[in-house]
């Protein structure tokens, strides 16, 4: 059982889940100050389910597929996580579009991790998007998810520097280093309450050494 003044989180995935174990792994630390208490997936085949029951962690597979549209969809994701009792929800190679009321009800309750270094380069194709725009520097982005897709109040960014001869698939692997390293970092910040929401953008209380900005 979670000590019961950590943050309840729930992890939705679509696929290996990396950036799940890199947050489950950050919370067995007695003082980190969240507990992941579900990993939900849309696709009942993912890998990540099987890495989170490893870890002990509850799984959950709500296939959209079965759904008639993406509100009854969102409805049941939504039924799940407060059986759960989730209070705080990380998305994390989550592939589906959420509904707008879907966010708005998790308003300042909801976490994604994009790769990129918002606000440039929304969407899918991020790290091909870099390449064609002859960026120095690349990253990725820990947010707050607003209906606005890839949009929402920046918590952290870290940066890897772009090398001559990358390609997609070579940036991606620099990147997905960073990503594990930030989102632990990130929710530790926003569970701990040293992030809050001011208005549209993000207050840090205290930060920690390195700052919320990496560059590498």
């Amino acid at each position: 059982m979670p000590a019961p003044d950590k943050v309840r989180v729930a992890v939705l995935i679509s696929g290996r889940g990396s950036n799940m174990v890199a947050l489950a792994e950050a919370a067995r630390d007695p003082s980190f100050p969240a507990e992941i208490v579900l990993v939900l997936s849309n696709d009942p085949g993912a890998e990540g389910l099987a890495r989170a029951a490893a870890l002990g962690i509850p799984t959950r597979a709500i296939d959209h597929r079965s759904y008639p549209d993406r509100a009854t969809f969102d409805a049941a994701i939504d039924m799940a996580l407060r059986e759960a009792g989730a209070d705080l929800i990380c998305l994390a190679g989550f592939m589906r579009i959420l509904t707008d009321g879907f966010v708005e009800r998790w308003a300042g309750r909801m976490l994604n991790i994009h790769p990129s270094l918002l606000p440039l380069f929304k969407g899918t194709h991020t790290h091909a998007q870099a390449l064609a725009a002859g960026v120095r520097l690349h990253g990725c982005t820990v947010h707050f998810v607003v209906p606005e897709l890839d949009a929402g109040p920046i918590v952290a960014q870290a940066a890897v520097p772009v090398h001559e001869g990358d390609d997609p698939d070579s940036l991606a692997a620099r990147v997905i280093v960073q990503e594990r390293r930030l989102y632990p970092k990130a929710l530790a910040l926003v569970a701990g309450r040293r992030a809050r929401l001011d208005g549209g953008r993000v207050v840090i209380d205290d930060p920690p050494p390195d700052g919320v900005l990496v560059s590498l």
